[in-house]
């Protein structure tokens, strides 16, 4: 079923619920991972999909369809880990680095990496980048996602978009020569 139809299911109340679980297992695993991918940890990123489908079941019917279904979930998931982020940060009135420091050990307990060492570099790399300049490598990188549906997430222009992944690769590559070991 294709999400015009999804939607469409969903604004009749006879057939909303079953709509709603068609999406949910249609999107939720994307979901999840563009999350944990951000949060690393499986109960933050568990706990966030399922407050991501909530404010989806919420917003759903009034969802205009000027943007692409899936899209319109990755800006809800966006700004769930960004809030969540945020709020970590601030709970703790820890320095960004601190807060690296606690992600970059829950990547080396996590089963989310095969435990290669590139990959887990990559992960660590990752974790030193702005959350915001981390989602769009994310999302361009490992979810292989077109800059203008990025746009439509993050709410930032295409060149914007294009120099903020250039400037996390050239930092990406910075990390790993300094940690060529």
């Amino acid at each position: 079923m294709n999400d015009q139809e999804l939607i469409e299911k969903f604004n009749h109340p006879d057939s909303r619920n079953y709509a709603f679980n068609l999406l949910v297992r249609k999107y939720q695993q994307k979901v999840y991972w563009h999350i944990r991918k951000m949060v690393i940890d499986h109960d933050d990123a568990d706990d966030l999909t399922q407050e991501t489908f909530i404010k989806a079941w919420r917003g759903l019917e009034n969802f205009k369809g000027e943007s692409q279904l899936y899209t319109w979930l990755y800006r809800i998931a966006t700004n769930e880990c960004l809030n969540f982020l945020a709020k970590k940060k601030r709970r703790f009135f820890l320095p960004i680095n601190d807060i690296t420091e606690e992600l970059s050990n829950k990547i080396e307990s996590a089963d989310l990496i095969s435990g290669e060492q590139i990959q887990l570099k990559l992960q660590k790399a990752l974790l030193t980048l702005p959350d915001k300049q981390r989602l769009v490598f994310n999302m361009k990188y490992f979810d292989d996602m077109k800059y203008e549906d990025i746009a439509e997430v993050t709410g930032t222009s295409v060149g914007a978009l294009k120099a903020s992944y250039h400037l996390a690769v050239k930092k990406i590559e910075l990390y790993f020569e300094e940690h060529d070991n």
